[in-house]
C-alpha cells in the first residue's frame, strides 16, 4: 500500500470509531437534561434516578469520545498537510470556533454538572446540563459546516500567487446549505441513537422485573424520541439527496448505480455487477421512482454516471471519476432499511406502550439488540457522505491524492495506523465492558456512587 491508501485507511478508521461515540453524545445529553429538570419541577425521585442512571452512561461515552476525536485534529497537520496548507484558511475557522468555544462550553459546564451538585444553587447546577447538550450540538454544528464546505465550496477565492484557497465570505460559509442538512440529520441521529440505547436498556430492565417503573417511563419516552426522529431522518435524508442531485450529481448517481442519463429514471431495487465495479450485470427497477426522488417530478432527466464521467475529465483532466459504487450503492441500502426499521419499530412499541401491553410483548426481549442498529445506520452514512465524493477531498477544488502529506513513508504509516488499531481496539473493549457494566448495574449502582459528600465535608470542618 502506497502512503495515500494507508493514510486514507488510517483517517477512515479513527473517522469511524469516533463516529461511534459522538451521535449517543449528541441526544442523550438532551434526555439527561430534561429528566432532571422534571426532578427539579415534580421533586419525583424516579427522575432523580434516571438523569443519573442516563448520565453515567453518557459521561462514559462522551469521555472516550474526546480521546478519539482529538487524534483526528492532529492528522489534518500529519498525514494531510497539503490539504492543510491549501484549505486551511477556509476549514480552520470552523473548528477554531469549535475548539475555543462550543468544545470548551460543554466540558466546562459538564464539570459542573458533574461536581456542583450540592456545591452550586439548584438552578445553576440545572442550567449546566443544559448548557453541555446544547455545547456538544453547537460543537457539532460546526464540524458539520466544515465538512459541508468540503462536500460543496463556497465563500472562496483562489489566491493563485500563494497556491491556495482563501476565505473571502465567511457567512456564506456558516450560510451554507449543506453544512445545515448535514446538522439536521445527525441531530435526529444522535437522538434516534440515544432513544434506541434507552429502548433496548430500559427493555433489559423490564424483562428481569428491576426498577420496572423507571425503566417503562424511560421506554416510553424513547419510543416517542425515536418515532419523531426516525421519521425526521428519513425527511432530512429525502432533502440532501435532492441537493446531492443538483451539487454532486457523481455521487447521487453512484448511489443509484445509475450509468445512463435518462428521463425518467428508474429506481434501482437492487443491481449486481461486475467484479470492476463499473458495469450492471442484472438489476430490478421500479420505474420513474428517482426521477421523483431526484426532484419531485416523475418526469425529470437524471444524469447518469457515464455523461457525468466524460464531462469531469473535459473539465479536470483525465481521471478516474466515479467513487467505488459497490460501496455508496449498499451503505446507502443499509442505512435506509435500517431507518424503515426503525421507524416500524418505534411506532409499535409505542402502541404497546400507550396500551399497556409492553410487558406481555414477545418481543421486548429482542430490543437490547436493536441498539446495535442506529449504530450501524450511522457508519453506513458516514462511509457514504465520505466514499462518495471520491476522488476529490474537496469537491471539484482538491483530489485526496493532492492532499496528503508529501515527507510520509510507508513504514511510518504502517506503524501509527498499527498503533491506533490496537489502542483504539483496546479502548473499544473498554466502551463495551464499562456501558454493559453500568447498564445492567441498574440506577442504584449511579446513585450510590454520586452520594453527596458535601454535609460530612462541613461535618468535619465544625
Amino acid at each position: 500500500m502506497d502512503p495515500i491508501t494507508l493514510s486514507r485507511w488510517q483517517f477512515g478508521l479513527t473517522t469511524v470509531y469516533h463516529f461511534l461515540f459522538v451521535p449517543l453524545t449528541l441526544g442523550l445529553g438532551w434526555f439527561v437534561a430534561y429528566m432532571q429538570t422534571r426532578y427539579y419541577q415534580t421533586r419525583d425521585e424516579t427522575f432523580l434516578k434516571m438523569a443519573k442512571f442516563w448520565g453515567k452512561l453518557f459521561l462514559i461515552n462522551f469521555a472516550i469520545g474526546v480521546v478519539t476525536g482529538i487524534v483526528q485534529e492532529f492528522q489534518f497537520g500529519m498525514n494531510w498537510s497539503e490539504y492543510s496548507r491549501y484549505v486551511g484558511d477556509i476549514f480552520g475557522a470552523p473548528l477554531a470556533v469549535e475548539a475555543l468555544l462550543a468544545f470548551f462550553m460543554e466540558s466546562t459546564f459538564l464539570g459542573v454538572w458533574i461536581f456542583g451538585e450540592g456545591r452550586v444553587p439548584e438552578k445553576v447546577h440545572l442550567a449546566s446540563i443544559w448548557l453541555v447538550a446544547l455545547g456538544s450540538n453547537f460543537s457539532a454544528l460546526w464540524i458539520l459546516l466544515a465538512n459541508g464546505w468540503m462536500q460543496h465550496p463556497v465563500g472562496y477565492v483562489i489566491n493563485e500567487a500563494k497556491g491556495r484557497a482563501e476565505l473571502v465570505d465567511f457567512f456564506a460559509l456558516i450560510a451554507n446549505p449543506k453544512g445545515w442538512m448535514f446538522f439536521w440529520h445527525t441531530i435526529s441521529s444522535g437522538l434516534a441513537t440515544a432513544a434506541f440505547l434507552i429502548i433496548g436498556v430500559s427493555a433489559y430492565h423490564i424483562i428481569r422485573k428491576q426498577n420496572v417503573d423507571l425503566f417503562k417511563r424511560s421506554f416510553q419516552m424513547a419510543v416517542v424520541v425515536g418515532l419523531v426522529t426516525s421519521l425526521s431522518l428519513f425527511l432530512a435524508g429525502h432533502t440532501m439527496g435532492q441537493y446531492m442531485y443538483e451539487t454532486q450529481p457523481m455521487k447521487f448517481a453512484s448511489v443509484e448505480a445509475h450509468w445512463e442519463t435518462s428521463a425518467p429514471a428508474d429506481f434501482s431495487i437492487i443491481t449486481i455487477g461486475d467484479l470492476s465495479g463499473k458495469r450492471e450485470v442484472w438489476s430490478w427497477r421500479l420505474p420513474r421512482v428517482l426521477s421523483f426522488l431526484a426532484c419531485n417530478n416523475f418526469d425529470c432527466e437524471v444524469r447518469g454516471v457515464n455523461d457525468i464521467q466524460a464531462e469531469y475529465e473535459a473539465l479536470y483532466g483525465p481521471g478516474d471519476y466515479i467513487p467505488l459504487m459497490v460501496v455508496t450503492y449498499w451503505t446507502f441500502r443499509f442505512m435506509m432499511t435500517i431507518g424503515f426499521f426503525m421507524i416500524a419499530a418505534s411506532a409499535y412499541f409505542l402502541y404497546l406502550s400507550l396500551n399497556d401491553k409492553l410487558e406481555k410483548s414477545k418481543w421486548l426481549r429482542w430490543m437490547p439488540a436493536m441498539i446495535s442498529l442506529p449504530y450501524i445506520a450511522n457508519m453506513s452514512g458516514w462511509i457514504l457522505t465520505e466514499m462518495g465524493r471520491q476522488p476529490w477531498i474537496v469537491q471539484g477544488l482538491l483530489k485526496v491524492e493532492d492532499a496528503v502529506s508529501p515527507n510520509l513513508t510507508t513504514l511510518d504509516l504502517w506503524i501509527s495506523l498499527i498503533g491506533y488499531t490496537v489502542v483504539y481496539g483496546a479502548l473499544a473493549v473498554a466502551m463495551v465492558k464499562l456501558m454493559t457494566k453500568y447498564a445492567k448495574a441498574g440506577p442504584d449502582a449511579a446513585m450510590h456512587e454520586s452520594v453527596d459528600v458535601v454535609p460530612a465535608l462541613v461535618g468535619a470542618d465544625d
